[in-house]
């Protein structure tokens, strides 16, 4: 290598904080881990292929009859697309050549997907229902595993990652998502071509960890959370819990990796929140679109499973009710779908030991809408509108498929129909909002609901509770109908009490039930919201506009402090078990 070369390495591996000399050799062209031998290339895409070089050094790609060739930037950066690829079962060596030549092998073209979210994604295929058994026939070689190994966050985003592509066997496949594998099984088996599937997880996690501050900024809503990301710098301490920390580190490095789509199974660790979860959704999304540098990646989810003690009483609407209802409204998204899940959970376990058919699901999902099987019916019932007939209410719905029925499914067994069965789980409500159990029919296409305790009924909800242990609506294609509510009544609301902040310091947050909060500025001038996180400080939430109104999920018992433009304290509130309302001057 020419000294010249040397020198201009080193300045550029000095500006991205790679290793030293002992780390590699100064002027090489590098690679990320994503691009590595054993790889699926997703076919019928442009292929992004990059990484880092000396600044100006022309580096050649090579791979599958073309070749293309770029010019690495100042900052030593280089990117080029190779044209769309055919799926290709045949092992094929890619070459990239600059200073120096590498050469990747046992490549493949078809299908990439990533599988993200906390614990019940990350839970490997060993831990499943028949464990032993699953990892002893995953002998797929045309499926490809690359898992991002660890936990890791960074304020910014990195440039690179860990990790290394591994053909499925048995040895790989055992420490894999069970839901990552068994939705790629499925999509390798049908569509029968190549498919690749990347891990990124960690258990425990809430969701504004993953989305990136591009996500947060394209959704109003969320302003406080962009605002408190773009505050981020090198020297920022973050952990699991900040937004934007886990994407910078464990799905960043894998950007802009062609692919097909992901699958995502999270919301436990959000599981008090209704439409805040909604907005951050969108952002996830958007985000992630903008980041993998494809506007029309897939994008399908997992709505929570039954979990915890059934509860009997009928206006439900405790525990992840809601959570539910908005990953459900989320579904306005192009290009998306959600597994529902509600009848395969467990009472005393937030991990269900059952992913094969979570992954089922998944694919059922992709098959119909990604890749145009539209032979599919790619979910269980939807709810779509309602018509009051006097003193009972017919329910329509989407995803009929082949039929309504009453239906059972027991462990890995497909779903049966339980004859002469009765639909469970309905309850009913007049204008006066109070609930009773109803009877519930199918008619045709269409469920009719009635109650002899409401003559003149107005809504009616569907295992709208924590555990609907009893719902039992699905189509004949075996696929259970999600939980639903046809009205949007508020719970009771209360005018929260402000305290004055004199020289006390707001008390901390503590995590507890959920709860709404509204937030109205009477004010003729703009106010400032911050939210006081459970460990004490302070977290910037957002603005307020004269007039202006904002809605949040939240703890029941977080602490909320509200200042003038200039940072003056106005005062503190707390949230309660109630629907609050907080007027804005002290009222």
């Amino acid at each position: 290598m020419k000294p010249r070369s040397i020198y201009r390495c080193l300045a550029v591996g000095l500006l991205l904080g790679l290793p030293g000399p002992a780390g590699y050799v100064l002027g090489d062209v590098t690679l990320p881990r994503i691009l590595g031998s054993g790889m699926v290339l997703q076919r019928d895409l442009p292929v992004p292929v990059w990484g880092w070089a000396g600044a100006g050094e022309k580096v050649v790609v090579s791979f599958a009859g073309q070749s293309r060739s770029v010019k690495a930037g100042e900052d030593g950066r280089w990117m080029l697309r190779l044209d769309p690829l055919k799926a290709s079962v045949e092992a094929a060596s890619m070459v990239v050549e600059g200073d120096n030549r590498i050469t990747l092998d046992n490549i493949l073209v078809g299908e990439v997907w990533i599988c993200s979210g906390q614990s019940n994604m990350e839970w490997r295929l060993i831990q499943g229902m028949k464990g032993k058994e699953e990892v002893a026939a995953a002998k797929h070689p045309e499926i490809r595993l690359f898992d991002v190994p660890g936990h890791t966050t960074s304020p910014l985003p990195r440039e690179k990652g860990a990790g290394n592509w591994k053909i499925c066997n048995p040895r790989a496949a055992g420490g894999f998502s069970a839901v990552g594998y068994f939705f790629g099984r499925r999509l390798q088996k049908e569509l029968g071509v190549p498919v690749g599937l990347v891990g990124s997880n960690w258990g425990g996690t809430r969701i504004e960890p993953w989305v990136t501050q591009a996500g947060f900024e394209s959704v109003p809503e969320l302003s406080g959370l962009a605002y408190q990301v773009k505050q981020y710098q090198t020297t920022t301490r973050v952990g699991g819990s900040s937004p934007s920390a886990i994407y910078n580190s464990m799905v960043h490095p894998l950007t802009p990796f062609a692919m097909r789509g992901g699958i995502w199974y999270q919301g436990e660790s959000n599981g008090n929140e209704g439409i805040s979860y909604y907005h951050k959704k969108h952002a996830l999304v958007n985000g992630w679109r903008k980041a993998f540098q494809n506007k029309d990646l897939a994008f399908y989810w997992v709505q929570l499973a039954n979990f915890q003690g059934e509860n009997r009483k009928p206006v439900g609407g405790d525990g992840w009710a809601k959570l539910r209802e908005a990953q459900t409204r989320a579904l306005d998204i192009p290009g998306t779908g959600m597994a529902v899940i509600t009848d395969i959970g467990a009472a005393n376990d937030i991990h269900p030991r059952n992913k094969q058919d979570v992954g089922w699901r998944l694919a059922q999902w992709a098959l119909h809408q990604t890749y145009g099987r539209k032979d599919l019916v790619p979910a269980g019932p939807l709810y779509k509108g309602q018509e009051i007939e006097g003193d009972s209410i017919r329910l329509s719905f989407d995803h009929v498929g082949k039929g309504l029925m009453v239906g059972r499914i027991d462990g890995l067994e497909p779903t049966s129909e339980v004859k002469d069965g009765k639909l469970e789980h309905f309850a009913i409500a007049g204008d006066d909002k109070e609930w009773f159990w109803a009877e519930a029919v199918i008619d045709g296409d269409n469920v009719v609901v009635r109650s002899a305790d409401v003559p003149r009924p107005a809504a009616v909800r569907y295992g709208f509770t924590m555990n609907p242990a009893r719902a039992n609506l699905y189509n004949r294609e075996g696929i259970p109908a999600s939980p639903f509510r046809t009205d949007n009544w508020p719970r009771p609301s209360e005018n929260l009490e402000w305290i004055a902040i004199a020289d006390q310091t707001p008390p901390n947050s503590v995590p507890g039930s959920g709860t709404e909060l509204v937030i109205l500025n009477k004010l003729a001038v703009k106010v400032k919201v911050y939210w006081v996180p459970y460990g004490g400080g302070l977290r910037f939430y957002g603005e307020l506009a004269p007039g202006g109104t904002r809605k949040q999920n939240t703890y029941s018992s977080a602490t909320w402090v509200i200042t003038d433009e200039k940072d003056k304290p106005l005062g503190y509130f707390r949230t309660t078990k109630k629907r609050g309302i907080a007027a804005i001057p002290r009222q």
